[in-house]
């Protein structure tokens, strides 16, 4: 394992679901903005430490902000369907192509930003760290699930659960004051339905989108050298 991608385990596994946690139990919901920030910050920083190792580093940039717009885009178009948003697939396909980091970021960005609209939050650092760590684990398996549409389907699927069940913690910490696993239960069973919906429209739109939108991406990272995994890095 590099160090690159060890830092990034660090941040994404451990400081920012601290950061988050601290913030819903510590600040109450006060200056929630803040923390929101604090994430988005450490979102970042494992993303910096590519550019002294990758080329076209402007290239990047521009091509991961177009597909944070775009998941901003997709999310807001979608907004009279709770549940059924091309954000996580656009996430999911941003970290296929462009890797690990880059798929974090996106996610990350793409939930503060889009809550601009839909509305900040309690709630926002852990869509936050939700669909970074969705867009995180996608680059880890990009070889695959690049390689293979029902593993990519599967994927959808499994994601749209584990984003439930970080926002029914979320909840029941929010509304508990605490962690109280009967109330977790009690709201994870409350939320079957959404969460059924949200996994049926990632499988959705991945299919629809894996594509067009797959090999516009594929040709900008044969162009660009922009797609190398891991393992190619080391």
């Amino acid at each position: 394992m590099n160090k690159r991608l060890l830092l990034s385990l660090v941040l994404f596994l451990v400081a920012i679901p601290t950061a988050a946690v601290l913030g819903l139990t510590v600040l109450k919901n006060v200056r929630w903005l803040v923390w929101s920030l604090t994430v988005a910050a450490l979102s970042v920083i494992p993303f910096l430490f590519t550019f002294e190792r990758r080329r076209h580093t402007l290239t990047r940039l521009i091509l991961i902000a177009a597909m944070v717009a775009l998941s901003v885009g997709g999310r807001i178009l979608f907004y009279a369907m709770p549940g059924f948003k091309p954000i996580t697939a656009m996430v999911i396909l941003t970290a296929v192509y462009f890797g690990p980091e880059a798929g974090y970021m996106t996610g990350s960005m793409a939930a503060l930003l889009s809550n601009f609209y839909f509305g900040q939050g309690p709630w926002t650092p852990f869509q936050m760290a939700a669909w970074g760590l969705i867009g995180f684990f996608a680059g880890l398996l990009q070889k695959r699930l690049r390689k293979s549409l029902p593993l990519l389907a599967v994927y959808g699927a499994a994601v749209g659960v584990l984003y439930s069940l970080i926002l029914n913690f979320e909840h029941t910490v929010g509304v508990m004051g605490a962690f109280v696993p009967a109330e977790y239960a009690a709201v994870t069973v409350a939320s079957l339905g959404f969460t059924a919906i949200y996994a049926v429209s990632n499988v959705a739109f991945l299919l629809v989108l894996k594509k067009p939108v797959g090999k516009i991406l594929e040709r900008v990272t044969v162009k660009y050298g922009l797609g190398k995994t891991e393992e190619t890095e080391t």
